[in-house]
């Protein structure tokens, strides 16, 4: 199975799961796409680490959230 029938599949059920948690059948949870990268040394890592540990601090600024 390649990788984007795992994430894919990920998605989808966890999507499934939070929306019967929330009940809100259907309602978006996910972006359409991912972004795959190597990471190829130490310096890459942590650059990759402190974007997504920084992320959530910024959401309310980003233009694509809607929420």
């Amino acid at each position: 199975m390649g990788l984007a029938k795992i994430v894919g599949r990920f998605k989808m059920t966890t999507a499934k799961h939070l929306n019967e948690i929330r009940g809100t059948p259907g309602a978006a949870v996910w972006q359409r796409n991912y972004y795959e990268h190597i990471v190829r040394n130490p310096r890459e890592l942590g650059i990759i680490r402190d974007y997504i540990r920084t992320n959530p601090a910024r959401w309310a600024a980003d233009p694509e959230n809607d929420g």
